[in-house]
Protein backbone atom coordinates (compact mmCIF):
# COMPACT_ATOMS: atom_id res chain seq x y z
CA UNK A 1 0.00 0.00 0.00
CA UNK A 2 1.42 3.84 -1.14
CA UNK A 3 -0.25 6.71 1.02
CA UNK A 4 -0.07 9.80 -1.21
CA UNK A 5 0.07 13.44 0.36
CA UNK A 6 0.36 17.04 -0.88
CA UNK A 7 3.49 19.02 0.11
CA UNK A 8 2.71 22.24 1.29
CA UNK A 9 3.81 26.20 0.41
CA UNK A 10 5.64 26.88 3.30
CA UNK A 11 8.79 24.85 3.90
CA UNK A 12 12.35 25.44 6.12
CA UNK A 13 15.55 23.65 6.14
CA UNK A 14 15.75 21.61 9.48
CA UNK A 15 19.88 21.87 10.34
CA UNK A 16 19.11 20.27 13.92
CA UNK A 17 17.15 16.40 13.10
CA UNK A 18 17.02 13.67 11.08
CA UNK A 19 19.78 13.34 8.22
CA UNK A 20 18.41 12.91 4.22
CA UNK A 21 19.11 9.17 3.37
CA UNK A 22 18.04 9.29 -0.53
CA UNK A 23 18.33 11.64 -3.56
CA UNK A 24 14.82 12.22 -5.09
CA UNK A 25 14.15 10.09 -8.01
CA UNK A 26 13.61 12.80 -10.50
CA UNK A 27 16.26 15.28 -9.95
CA UNK A 28 17.60 15.61 -12.95
CA UNK A 29 13.60 16.62 -14.16
CA UNK A 30 13.39 19.27 -10.99
CA UNK A 31 17.13 20.45 -11.79
CA UNK A 32 15.49 21.24 -15.17
CA UNK A 33 13.13 23.18 -13.78
CA UNK A 34 15.19 24.97 -11.59
CA UNK A 35 17.27 26.25 -13.87
CA UNK A 36 13.81 27.57 -16.64
CA UNK A 37 12.69 29.29 -13.04
CA UNK A 38 16.37 30.22 -12.57
CA UNK A 39 15.96 32.25 -15.94
CA UNK A 40 12.69 33.93 -14.94
CA UNK A 41 12.98 37.68 -14.04
CA UNK A 42 11.48 38.32 -10.30
CA UNK A 43 8.06 39.68 -11.94
CA UNK A 44 7.52 36.87 -13.80
CA UNK A 45 8.12 34.37 -11.16
CA UNK A 46 6.06 36.71 -9.00
CA UNK A 47 3.03 36.03 -11.57
CA UNK A 48 4.06 32.57 -11.77
CA UNK A 49 3.99 31.50 -8.35
CA UNK A 50 0.76 33.80 -7.72
CA UNK A 51 2.33 35.66 -4.32
CA UNK A 52 2.42 38.43 -2.56
CA UNK A 53 5.90 40.42 -3.01
CA UNK A 54 7.77 39.15 0.48
CA UNK A 55 7.13 35.35 -0.61
CA UNK A 56 8.42 36.58 -4.46
CA UNK A 57 11.30 37.95 -2.93
CA UNK A 58 12.11 34.66 -0.76
CA UNK A 59 11.81 32.37 -3.52
CA UNK A 60 13.71 34.52 -6.48
CA UNK A 61 16.66 34.31 -3.85
CA UNK A 62 16.24 30.85 -3.26
CA UNK A 63 15.95 29.73 -6.78
CA UNK A 64 19.04 31.99 -7.67
CA UNK A 65 21.29 29.98 -5.14
CA UNK A 66 19.64 26.67 -5.32
CA UNK A 67 21.91 23.47 -4.99
CA UNK A 68 19.45 20.60 -5.68
CA UNK A 69 23.04 18.79 -4.89
CA UNK A 70 24.29 20.44 -1.64
CA UNK A 71 23.06 20.70 2.08
CA UNK A 72 19.32 19.23 2.02
CA UNK A 73 16.27 18.36 4.65
CA UNK A 74 14.60 15.37 4.84
CA UNK A 75 10.98 16.22 2.85
CA UNK A 76 8.93 14.77 5.75
CA UNK A 77 10.79 17.15 7.78
CA UNK A 78 10.91 20.09 5.59
CA UNK A 79 7.33 20.80 4.72
CA UNK A 80 5.21 23.01 7.65
CA UNK A 81 2.01 23.15 6.76
CA UNK A 82 -0.89 22.17 9.26
CA UNK A 83 -0.92 18.79 7.54
CA UNK A 84 2.58 18.63 8.79
CA UNK A 85 2.00 20.23 11.92
CA UNK A 86 -0.76 17.53 12.84
CA UNK A 87 1.35 14.32 11.31
CA UNK A 88 4.24 15.73 13.87
CA UNK A 89 7.20 13.62 12.24
CA UNK A 90 9.69 15.60 14.74
CA UNK A 91 8.11 13.27 17.49
CA UNK A 92 8.05 9.87 15.25
CA UNK A 93 9.65 6.72 16.87
CA UNK A 94 12.52 5.07 14.54
CA UNK A 95 9.40 2.57 14.02
CA UNK A 96 7.11 5.32 12.61
CA UNK A 97 9.57 6.56 9.82
CA UNK A 98 10.17 3.08 8.61
CA UNK A 99 6.47 2.69 8.45
CA UNK A 100 6.35 5.96 6.40
CA UNK A 101 9.91 5.65 4.25
CA UNK A 102 7.88 2.40 2.93
CA UNK A 103 4.53 3.40 2.99
CA UNK A 104 4.25 7.18 2.47
CA UNK A 105 4.87 9.49 -0.99
CA UNK A 106 4.30 12.85 -0.75
CA UNK A 107 3.66 14.47 -4.31
CA UNK A 108 5.56 17.77 -5.43
CA UNK A 109 5.17 20.06 -8.93
CA UNK A 110 9.16 20.34 -8.27
CA UNK A 111 10.22 17.11 -7.39
CA UNK A 112 7.44 14.96 -8.88
CA UNK A 113 7.51 12.44 -6.32
CA UNK A 114 9.05 11.99 -2.96
CA UNK A 115 10.04 9.36 -0.23
CA UNK A 116 10.03 10.38 3.45
CA UNK A 117 13.72 10.76 3.70
CA UNK A 118 14.50 12.24 0.35
CA UNK A 119 16.91 15.16 0.69
CA UNK A 120 15.06 18.43 -0.54
CA UNK A 121 15.50 22.09 -0.54
CA UNK A 122 13.23 24.80 0.16
CA UNK A 123 10.69 25.61 -2.74
CA UNK A 124 7.58 26.82 -4.17
CA UNK A 125 6.15 25.48 -7.39
CA UNK A 126 2.52 24.39 -7.03
CA UNK A 127 1.56 21.80 -9.40
CA UNK A 128 -1.38 23.68 -10.85
CA UNK A 129 0.84 26.58 -11.76
CA UNK A 130 0.48 28.00 -15.06
CA UNK A 131 4.24 26.86 -16.42
CA UNK A 132 4.54 27.17 -20.13
CA UNK A 133 7.66 26.07 -20.70
CA UNK A 134 10.04 25.42 -24.25
CA UNK A 135 9.81 21.48 -23.10
CA UNK A 136 5.69 21.34 -21.06
CA UNK A 137 2.74 23.39 -21.39
CA UNK A 138 1.90 22.53 -17.66
CA UNK A 139 3.20 20.68 -14.97
CA UNK A 140 1.09 17.97 -15.34
CA UNK A 141 2.47 17.41 -19.04
CA UNK A 142 6.13 17.61 -17.23
CA UNK A 143 5.65 14.46 -15.16
CA UNK A 144 2.67 13.11 -17.55
CA UNK A 145 2.97 9.37 -15.49
CA UNK A 146 6.38 9.29 -13.91
CA UNK A 147 4.42 9.62 -10.88
CA UNK A 148 2.36 6.85 -10.95
CA UNK A 149 4.25 4.42 -12.55
CA UNK A 150 6.98 5.26 -9.97
CA UNK A 151 4.29 4.61 -7.33
CA UNK A 152 3.68 1.11 -8.14
CA UNK A 153 6.80 0.14 -9.85
CA UNK A 154 7.50 -2.01 -6.83
CA UNK A 155 3.80 -4.19 -7.12
CA UNK A 156 1.51 -1.99 -5.41
CA UNK A 157 -2.12 -2.62 -5.71
CA UNK A 158 -3.72 -0.21 -3.02
CA UNK A 159 -2.94 3.64 -2.85
CA UNK A 160 -4.52 5.53 -0.06
CA UNK A 161 -5.22 9.57 -1.25
CA UNK A 162 -4.77 11.78 1.17
CA UNK A 163 -3.63 14.40 -1.57
CA UNK A 164 -6.00 17.37 -2.62
CA UNK A 165 -7.87 17.27 -5.95
CA UNK A 166 -4.80 19.91 -7.06
CA UNK A 167 -2.42 16.81 -6.70
CA UNK A 168 -4.21 13.45 -6.73
CA UNK A 169 -5.39 13.97 -10.27
CA UNK A 170 -1.48 13.40 -11.47
CA UNK A 171 -2.19 10.11 -10.19
CA UNK A 172 -5.90 9.41 -10.41
CA UNK A 173 -4.97 10.26 -14.41
CA UNK A 174 -3.20 7.00 -15.39
CA UNK A 175 -5.11 4.58 -12.82
CA UNK A 176 -4.97 0.88 -14.19
CA UNK A 177 -7.69 -1.23 -13.43
CA UNK A 178 -5.27 -3.78 -11.28
CA UNK A 179 -4.76 -1.06 -8.81
CA UNK A 180 -7.36 0.08 -6.18
CA UNK A 181 -7.66 3.86 -5.20
CA UNK A 182 -9.44 4.85 -2.07
CA UNK A 183 -9.84 8.79 -0.80
CA UNK A 184 -10.35 9.36 2.75
CA UNK A 185 -13.08 12.47 2.45
CA UNK A 186 -13.13 14.12 6.01
CA UNK A 187 -16.54 16.41 6.48
CA UNK A 188 -19.34 16.98 8.58
CA UNK A 189 -23.06 16.93 7.56
CA UNK A 190 -24.36 20.14 7.49
CA UNK A 191 -28.34 20.21 6.02
CA UNK A 192 -27.76 16.59 4.94
CA UNK A 193 -24.42 17.10 2.90
CA UNK A 194 -21.39 16.37 3.45
CA UNK A 195 -19.24 19.78 3.32
CA UNK A 196 -15.37 19.42 3.91
CA UNK A 197 -13.68 22.07 5.49
CA UNK A 198 -9.78 22.81 4.47
CA UNK A 199 -8.48 23.68 7.83
CA UNK A 200 -9.71 20.10 9.49
CA UNK A 201 -9.08 18.26 6.30
CA UNK A 202 -5.11 18.96 6.31
CA UNK A 203 -5.63 18.09 10.15
CA UNK A 204 -7.20 14.92 9.56
CA UNK A 205 -5.10 13.76 6.84
CA UNK A 206 -1.77 14.91 8.81
CA UNK A 207 -3.33 13.16 12.01
CA UNK A 208 -4.32 10.00 9.30
CA UNK A 209 -0.55 9.33 8.83
CA UNK A 210 0.17 9.43 12.27
CA UNK A 211 -2.36 7.02 13.09
CA UNK A 212 -1.59 4.61 10.25
CA UNK A 213 2.46 5.11 11.28
CA UNK A 214 1.30 4.39 14.74
CA UNK A 215 -0.31 1.73 14.84
CA UNK A 216 1.33 -0.13 12.00
CA UNK A 217 -1.19 -0.12 9.20
CA UNK A 218 -0.76 -2.89 6.55
CA UNK A 219 -4.89 -3.49 5.33
CA UNK A 220 -7.21 -0.97 3.71
CA UNK A 221 -10.01 -1.94 6.75
CA UNK A 222 -7.73 -1.00 9.11
CA UNK A 223 -7.79 2.67 9.01
CA UNK A 224 -11.58 2.72 9.72
CA UNK A 225 -10.75 2.89 13.29
CA UNK A 226 -9.41 5.72 13.15
CA UNK A 227 -11.26 8.12 15.22
CA UNK A 228 -9.13 11.22 16.34
CA UNK A 229 -10.35 14.91 16.26
CA UNK A 230 -13.51 14.03 16.32
CA UNK A 231 -14.42 12.34 13.10
CA UNK A 232 -15.77 8.56 12.89
CA UNK A 233 -15.72 6.45 9.94
CA UNK A 234 -19.27 6.41 8.34
CA UNK A 235 -20.19 2.57 6.74
CA UNK A 236 -23.54 3.94 4.96
CA UNK A 237 -21.90 7.25 2.90
CA UNK A 238 -18.37 5.16 2.30
CA UNK A 239 -17.99 2.61 -0.60
CA UNK A 240 -15.49 0.97 -2.71
CA UNK A 241 -13.45 4.40 -3.47
CA UNK A 242 -13.78 7.09 -1.17
CA UNK A 243 -14.18 5.88 3.02
CA UNK A 244 -16.42 9.12 4.68
CA UNK A 245 -15.18 10.05 8.00
CA UNK A 246 -17.49 12.49 9.78
CA UNK A 247 -16.85 14.69 12.73
CA UNK A 248 -18.76 15.41 15.37
CA UNK A 249 -21.53 12.65 14.62
CA UNK A 250 -23.85 12.74 17.74
CA UNK A 251 -22.41 15.24 19.31
CA UNK A 252 -23.30 19.22 19.81
CA UNK A 253 -21.91 21.71 17.62
CA UNK A 254 -18.17 22.62 18.96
Amino acid sequence: MKIIISPSKKMHMDEDSLPSRSTPAYIKKADKLKEYLQSLTYEELKELLSCNDEIAQLNYERYQRMDLYGYTTPAILSYDGIQYKYMAPQVFEYRHFDYIERHLRILSGFYGLLKPFDGVVPHRLEMQAKLKTPFCRNLYDYWRDDIYRDLTQDGTTVILNLASTEYNKIVKKYLTPDVKYVTCIFGEMIEDKIVEKGVYVKMARGEMVRFMAENNIQELDDIKYFNRLNFVYQEEFSNDTNFIFLKNVNQGKE
